[in-house]
């Protein structure tokens, strides 16, 4: 503080003495000291908590222990707005700094306009040490803002508006934000001119506290999806864990962005250069109804780029929508949960792409779902056609199959060689029913990841369903049943009964299915039941639909599948086969075979002789 400061806030603090001492009366309004009337109009404008805190006495205080700082220590809040046409994003003088965002064309899950954090449940600040030792929070100084200015950023119209805190002498503190049209990016440039000399250390922290607002109406997997991602110079993605309690992350390492996710929608922010490391925490209370999770982040940001200019950084406010997120780069698609490995590669390649064109020409996403079933199953249509003349072929050979038991009594062992040994003469390969099965796996898996993140079947309705997103509601129940719920999902009940029909079509022809096990198969549907009763009405939609339409390609299959010609192709198999014996040596098939009755001999002299037991 120079000598002139000095003076001025210690001749305004002695006239604020004598003013309270000699003018006090009875009329407290026509009373009020003019600093007063600043203190009520931050009242109205920043709420009650602000009215004890920044009172006349208190600023100057504030401002005398705010040294060279204490210029921009007296002022008004306001705010002030920029908008597009996807967000409205406030701004307050006090602190510069992001007060309320509200996503337009969104609703939280009670149809009111969905604001993505507010004043009461997000707060940002930076905050760092001067060389006389004070700690200064750019929320302690008052910024004036400008004019909100058009200008264009690459080709693309875009508003800006500066904040700055004039601290006298050059020095100054800007917070520049602006925003494009058509876009949920709010870019943020902190620049400190002049204040080479007047700040310390290698860091400056930018905190960000953040108290998730309930979005959706499922709160257990609200808070499953929520969680703080991240994502370092190294090209490292990371998140801190989805469980319930306290975790806490230090990381020490340049970072690129760190972003609070939740099911449907992210807030992060990203760097232009890097971070240079971060403390995140992640809170959760169970018996808390109103708060999702609180996430605590505590982001380093090299003083150096603040100084020189370089401290620019991008907010992102909106939707996890992967045909976004995509353009934001560094990676920052990863919001959106689409599985790990190959699960993801078969959402980003195959499903999105299809949900995305069915989407331009479809407003009813339970019949794009349906388009989808088709479309996946045209892709795999040749799989299940190898697979289904697999359990055919398998099917005319159940009468030797069946003397073959019959004949060995009993005998596992036996009764698999011997079985073998027949599929080789008749050219029969009994894996390759299953290799389909698997190769329709990573299909399979991916839409647990797609339909329970996929945003544009939030709050969409078909049929008694309200959301696609969350699980259906048919009925209610008065009490709640142990790992099912307290609700009745229709979805899930015909999933599970296509699921249950399906499995008996399949065990008519798949022959090689024998004992318990043929049972043991009714049982996954019902296990499939309890576990996605709670799961998104799109996905047990979905299933359902898939199972249908993989029980008609069966019965059309079946019905046009010449099993006498199948018959006639393995017995013209078999002498083929033979007479490629007398002219060649044994097959790997036939060479496997004989190892196995040779293990088989070995075992049972082993049994039979007592010294050999020993």
């Amino acid at each position: 503080m120079d000598r002139n400061q000095a003076i001025g806030f210690g001749l305004i603090a002695v006239l604020l003495l004598a003013y309270s001492f000699f003018f006090a009366g009875t009329n407290e309004e026509a009373n009020t000291p003019a600093f007063d009337q600043t203190a009520k109009v931050e009242q109205a404008q920043v709420g009650p908590a602000a009215v004890v805190e920044d009172d006349s006495l208190a600023q100057v205080r504030r401002a005398a222990a705010l040294g060279t700082f204490s210029a921009a220590a007296i002022g008004e809040a306001s705010t002030t707005t920029l908008e597009n046409q996807n967000i409205t994003v406030s701004f307050n003088s006090k602190g510069g700094q992001v007060e309320e965002v509200v996503l337009k064309n969104y609703k939280d899950y009670k149809g009111n306009t969905l604001v993505l954090f507010d004043k009461e449940s997000s707060k940002t600040d930076v905050q760092f040490t001067t060389n006389d030792g004070k700690n200064i929070r750019l929320s302690d100084l008052y910024f004036s803002p400008s004019e909100v200015q058009t200008v264009n950023v690459g080709d693309v119209p875009a508003k800006t508006i500066t904040y700055r805190a004039d601290l006298g002498n050059g020095q100054t503190i800007d917070q520049i934000y602006t925003l494009v049209d058509n876009s949920f990016e709010v870019g943020y440039k902190l620049d400190f001119k002049g204040l080479n000399n007047q700040i310390s250390g290698e860091n400056v922290t930018l905190t960000w506290n953040d108290q998730l607002k309930q979005l959706e109406k499922d709160m257990p997997q609200n808070r499953a999806k929520s969680t703080i991602n991240y994502y370092t110079a190294d090209e490292s993605f990371d998140h801190l864990s989805i469980s319930e309690g306290t975790e806490v992350e230090n990381i020490s390492e340049p970072m690129k962005w760190v972003a609070n996710k939740q099911n449907f929608f992210t807030a992060g922010i990203i760097a232009t250069n890097t971070f240079a490391g971060a403390k995140l925490e992640s809170v959760t209370d169970p018996a808390d109804t109103s708060v999702v999770k609180t996430l605590n982040s505590q982001i380093l940001i090299p003083t150096a780029d603040l100084l020189s200019g370089k401290g620019e950084f991008t907010f992102y406010f909106g939707p996890n929508d992967y045909k976004i997120l995509k353009h934001m780069g560094n990676e920052f698609n990863k919001n959106l949960d689409l599985g790990w490995g190959i699960f993801s590669w078969v959402n980003k390649w195959i499903i999105i792409p299809a949900f995305d064109f069915l989407e331009n020409y479809i407003g009813n996403y339970g019949i794009i779902i349906i388009l989808l079933v088709l479309y996946i199953k045209l892709i795999l249509m040749p799989l299940t056609y190898k697979s289904h003349m697999s359990m055919a072929k398998m099917k005319v050979l159940k009468p030797e199959i069946d003397a073959i038991k019959e004949r060995n009594d009993g005998d596992m062992q036996k009764t698999q060689m011997e079985t073998m040994k027949l599929y080789g003469e008749m050219g029969v390969n009994p894996l390759s029913g299953c290799i389909p099965m698997v190769l329709q796996i990573p299909i399979l898996f991916a839409m647990f990841n797609f339909f329970p993140n996929s945003i544009e079947l939030r709050q969409e309705a078909f049929l008694w369903a309200d959301d696609l997103s969350t699980y259906d509601v048919f009925v209610n129940l008065p009490f709640t049943i142990p790992f099912y719920g307290d609700h009745v999902s229709m979805f899930t009940l015909l999933m599970t009964a296509s699921t249950i029909l399906y499995t008996w079509s399949n065990n008519q022809m798949n022959v090689s299915m024998q004992g318990p096990m043929k049972y043991y198969m009714y049982m996954m549907p019902i296990i499939f039941m309890f576990v996605l009763n709670s799961f998104p009405a799109g996905l047990s939609f979905y299933y359902f639909v898939s199972n249908m339409v993989t029980f008609g390609q069966m019965s059309l299959m079946r019905k046009f599948v010449d099993e006498d010609k199948i018959r006639a192709k393995l017995e013209e198999n078999r002498d083929k086969r033979k007479d490629k014996k007398k002219t060649g040596g044994p097959s790997f098939t036939e060479r496997m075979q004989e190892a196995m009755r040779a293990a088989s001999e070995k075992e049972q002299e082993r049994r039979n002789n007592p010294k050999l037991k020993k």
